[in-house]
């Protein structure tokens, strides 16, 4: 079913609705669960997770409750990983990207321009790479469920000061990033000046000045309402990165073996849902985006990923992940150095 603008907003104030109505559930449930996510209520994300979260109370009868709080309501994205290692969260949908400051391997998918298609992607996450990055995160206290979902392949944004066509017109630019290292050496190997900012405070960042751009998937930038602050994108499809849904150890561990197979089975099936959702959206947006003032150009990444040759962007990285990890990457993307 196609998934249109007026869709996405509908079906968001029903994921609204289940949201509270999971609120006023809270006492019969056995298991009360908490998550967070960054993104708004009309973002196919937070609308399959609280799909999720309603087929998981239907399913187990109201033993177990979990509540979406949209929107970064329970803090920005490293707030809520120290949360949900701690316990005062029992689960989240964390960002691959800010992932990778507790996880680095988690950052691997993200290489810049490593991947050039979902077919790609989805064979590397749900192969080899995928087992890495799950196994990676079992060490650090926190449980991911298997399937990762879709935040897209990112594009680049700019002010109305400057439009970016190639490698010179980044020369300098002060560009907002995710609070990562990968992404900060990306573009800095392309001369850039990035600062990490947390996605919760990124329109104020923009409206302000504080910085010029910032890099994110289409479908943020429109929810985000980043057009209201930006004037300028250049599909440079430069990575692409995902979501993992994390689980508290100990709340995952206090589930009895039935209710956790549930949650994981109900979560796996809207992640497949949700690919497929921001992979239409992402469809219309350039379109709606225009419409709402926003100018697109197509840069051509063959220069910009000879200036990350150049700058040793691969070579470093290579490095940091193994010899065995960035092989595992390359058989899904072909060499990268």
């Amino acid at each position: 079913m196609r998934l249109t603008r007026r869709r996405v907003l509908g079906t968001g104030s029903a994921a609204l609705a289940a949201t509270m109505f999971g609120k006023r559930a809270v006492a019969a449930a056995e298991f009360d669960f908490k998550l967070g996510v960054n993104t708004p209520e009309t973002h196919p994300l937070t609308i399959r997770l609280t799909e999720a979260a309603k087929a998981v109370g239907a399913q187990s009868s109201g033993r177990v409750n979990i509540t979406v709080f949209a929107n970064s309501q329970l803090g920005g994205d490293p707030e809520m990983l120290s949360q949900v290692r701690a316990g005062g969260i029992e689960l989240l949908a964390a960002p691959s990207m800010t992932l990778s400051t507790l996880v680095p391997l988690s950052g691997l998918p993200s290489i810049g321009f490593a991947f050039q298609s979902y077919d790609q992607v989805w064979a590397a996450m749900d192969g080899g790479v995928g087992d890495l990055v799950r196994e990676a995160i079992t060490k650090t206290g926190v449980v991911p469920l298997k399937k990762v979902w879709d935040n897209g392949f990112r594009q680049i944004t700019s002010s109305s000061s400057r439009q970016l066509n190639s490698v010179d017109d980044l020369k300098g630019f002060k560009i907002r990033v995710p609070v990562t290292a990968l992404l900060t050496s990306l573009f800095s190997g392309l001369g850039a000046l990035p600062s990490s900012i947390s996605y919760s405070e990124l329109y104020s960042a923009l409206q302000t000045h504080i910085v010029e751009g910032q890099e994110n998937p289409l479908a943020q930038v429109s929810t985000g309402k980043l057009y209201e602050v930006q004037k300028f994108c250049a599909l440079s499809n430069h990575c692409w990165s995902g979501y993992w849904i994390l689980g508290n150890r100990r709340a995952m561990a206090g589930l009895p073996p039935d209710l956790l197979e549930l949650i994981n089975a109900a979560f796996d099936a809207a992640a497949v849902k949700e690919r497929t959702d921001l992979v239409e959206m992402d469809r219309s947006l350039q379109a709606e985006l225009t419409e709402k003032g926003m100018t697109f150009n197509k840069p051509d990444p063959v220069q910009f990923r000879a200036a990350l040759v150049k700058a040793g962007f691969y070579t470093q990285w290579q490095k940091t992940y193994g010899a065995d990890a960035w092989a595992a990457l390359e058989k899904y993307t072909g060499k990268l150095t």
